[in-house]
């Protein structure tokens, strides 16, 4: 493999070294393709997997590399990501962006990515900029292999930033509103069909709807925003909002119903329940994300009883009394 790729992806390349590598790997499809997959290779080592797939993914990973060496690399690569139990897609298209080198006009090649989080894991990713992100499950982060002149990201799902210092803005595209920040940490909740949900931590972010850059609303640290039926309310953070960051899941006086939406959203599964009534129980929890949506309910259930039916071959999980 290509030193200097190695160097690239570890920030140990100048400006101009890093400016000389995209422009030959623009003409050079061969150099290209080994950039995207020491990409793909370094973001799938940051997965958080279940234990079960641990050591399978590990022995994969070594077959992997081997492979590398044999050049045969397309058959074993899909062998590594379909054993690895994770999805990690790249979006094969690449796009012309202008900068200015000694006085000169140049072009080079920026490789989109696109990392996809399925159930019951989470990733940690490291930026080209050197900010970090962990992305929940159930979740899609859309980033460049080189950022230009904004540090911008589109995110599906829900991801904790911890943004690296910089003069270039850092912009959270949701599709609903944009969360603009130059140093801070926060949590973004961006799942379908859920409201929109922004906590911060640390610094400060602005967040505003595209078409209305300047009516934005900025956060100070411990504050919620939440997007209500087109509205933005500002609360003080009252739970630990990242802490599915560390694998564990909790719930706060939570009633049922809205405990049952966070686990269809984090497991993939669909739940039906048959007597309404035991959706207005109310629990209080916390869950480590690898025990499986299965135990989590049989947890539930042993406060307030109710019976659990599963159909595997369905995804379906049904509850009644």
């Amino acid at each position: 493999m290509n030193s200097q790729i190695i160097k690239y992806y570890a920030g140990e390349l100048s400006k101009e070294e890093r400016k000389a590598l995209l422009q030959k790997a623009f003409s050079n499809q061969e150099l290209k393709n080994e950039m995207m997959n020491y990409q793909h290779l370094q973001s799938l080592m940051n997965l958080h997997p279940q234990e079960k797939n641990e050591l399978l993914g590990k022995e994969s990973l070594k077959c992997f590399m081997k492979a590398r060496q044999a050049e045969k690399r397309k058959r074993l690569f899909f062998y590594f990501l379909r054993y690895a139990a994770i999805v990690f897609v790249c979006v094969v298209s690449t796009w012309w962006i202008t900068f200015s080198f000694v006085g000169t006009d140049m072009l080079q090649s920026v490789i989109a990515q696109e990392l996809s989080v399925p159930a019951g894991q989470r990733a940690h990713i490291l930026l080209p900029d050197g900010s970090k992100v962990w992305v929940n499950a159930g979740s899609t982060l859309s980033y460049p292999s080189l950022f230009s002149d904004e540090r911008r990201v589109k995110l599906i799902g829900e991801a904790f930033f911890e943004v690296a210092k910089g003069d270039k803005p850092f912009i959270v595209s949701t599709g609903k509103v944009d969360v603009k920040a130059l140093g801070t940490q926060f949590n973004v909740f961006n799942y379908p069909k859920e409201e929109l949900s922004v906590a911060l931590l640390e610094g400060s972010v602005r967040i505003y709807r595209p078409e209305y850059e300047r009516q934005g609303v900025i956060l100070k640290p411990n504050q919620q925003l939440t997007e209500n039926n087109g509205r933005f309310l500002i609360s003080p953070i009252d739970k630990n909002p990242i802490i599915w960051k560390e694998g564990l899941y909790a719930f706060d006086k939570q009633k049922l119903k809205d405990i049952l939406k966070k686990l269809e959203l984090y497991y993939d599964v669909k739940i039906f329940v048959k007597d309404v009534s035991i959706l207005e129980y109310e629990y209080t929890g916390k869950f480590r994300q690898r025990d499986g949506v299965m135990e989590v309910l049989r947890i539930i259930q042993k406060i307030h009883p109710f019976k659990i039916e599963q159909k595997e071959d369905t995804n379906e999980i049904i509850l009644y009394r």
